[in-house]
């Protein structure tokens, strides 16, 4: 699978992200996120609702 270049900072690749909805099922493509740890940038999707270029940190 070909993974898209981000469009943010045309230097790193958008990877897709997957986690676990309430009910403890699997949701594939749940996030995107860039390679570039300098851009940060991320897509994901909440409850239907889509957000985006909220940057990725670190958890404490």
């Amino acid at each position: 699978m070909e993974l898209p270049k981000c469009q943010k900072c045309n230097n790193g690749t958008l990877i897709p992200l997957s986690d676990y909805g309430q009910d403890g099922a699997s949701v594939t493509f749940k996030a995107w996120a860039c390679t570039n740890p300098d851009c940060g940038f991320s897509l994901r999707v909440d409850k239907g609702e889509v957000t985006y270029g909220k940057r990725i940190e670190p958890k404490h």
